[in-house]
């Protein structure tokens, strides 16, 4: 069995992703891009899927939850794909100057709207699926709370536990770099991915997929009867108030994905 990458090799691995990554052209992202986000929101079905049933507690609810969710990143990570969260990685190769500030903004603006390109796909399939009709709108009942309690939170409170989520997702990320099979990246993106999910925190990717599928789900009588609200309680569920969400868990993001790679960057690639 081969031992994972050292941390300094890894460092330098992602380095040299980071600088692949800024000359990819437009096509390259854009579709890799897409792939990442729909994979997101395959990982998010999944994971709406598994907490449909609440009998379970919150904590093990939680835990599978998470568990279920770990399937997005790992198909991101199995296929090379552009996903915008993990991407804040690159602040690694922007220090040590490899790549310009203008490649990185450029390849983040893209990645970030391909994936949500790729996560609305995903949402509008599943909408028209009925998907969320299963089970006497019990999986409805599901999808409207998780994406209300989401729009519900304060900037501040969703941009903290952006940042929270991105230092976890970045974390999965470099432990997948790490290993050298694909046993090894799937134990190594399973437990951050859990434990982000099962913890509460916020993903931007993720919310893109969450967010628009609850409100054309809360749009539904029936549906919105099963979560046992009414059209006042999702008020916030609309357009404003999703990007209110996104901007503030966005910025979070960035701030723990690039703390992640500037620590790293510090410690191991700064003298080179």
């Amino acid at each position: 069995m081969n031992d994972a990458l050292a941390p300094e090799e890894i460092a330098r691995k992602i380095k040299r992703t980071g600088i692949g990554k800024a000359k990819f052209d437009l096509i390259q992202t854009s579709i890799l891009g897409i792939m990442a986000g729909a994979f997101i929101g395959l990982g998010g079905i999944f994971a709406l899927t598994v907490a449909v049933n609440p009998d379970l507690g919150t904590g093990p609810a939680r835990l599978l939850v998470g568990l279920a969710f770990s399937l997005g990143l790992l198909l991101v990570v199995v296929t090379g794909s552009e996903l915008f969260t993990g991407n804040n990685l690159m602040v690694a190769s922007f220090f040590s100057r490899r790549i310009s500030g203008r490649e990185l903004t450029r390849n983040w603006s893209l990645a970030f709207a391909a994936n949500l390109i790729g996560a609305l796909i995903v949402v509008f399939l599943l909408y028209l699926s009925r998907w969320w009709a299963q089970g006497d709108y019990s999986f409805s009942a599901r999808t409207i709370q998780v994406a209300n309690d989401k729009v519900n939170l304060a900037f501040g409170t969703a941009f903290v536990r952006g940042l929270l989520a991105n230092i976890l997702v970045c974390l999965a990320v470099w432990l997948a770099v790490a290993g050298r099979s694909l046993m090894d990246k799937m134990i190594g993106i399973i437990l951050p991915i859990t434990a982000f999910v099962a913890a509460g925190f916020e993903h931007s990717i993720a919310n893109m997929f969450f967010l628009p599928l609850g409100w054309l789900v809360s749009t539904d009588s029936s549906a919105l009867a099963a979560a046992g609200l009414s059209a006042g309680d999702v008020s916030r569920l609309n357009l404003a108030w999703i990007s209110h969400n996104l901007l503030a868990v966005t910025l979070g993001n960035i701030v723990g994905g690039a703390l992640v790679g500037l620590a790293n960057w510090t410690v191991y690639l700064r003298r080179q």
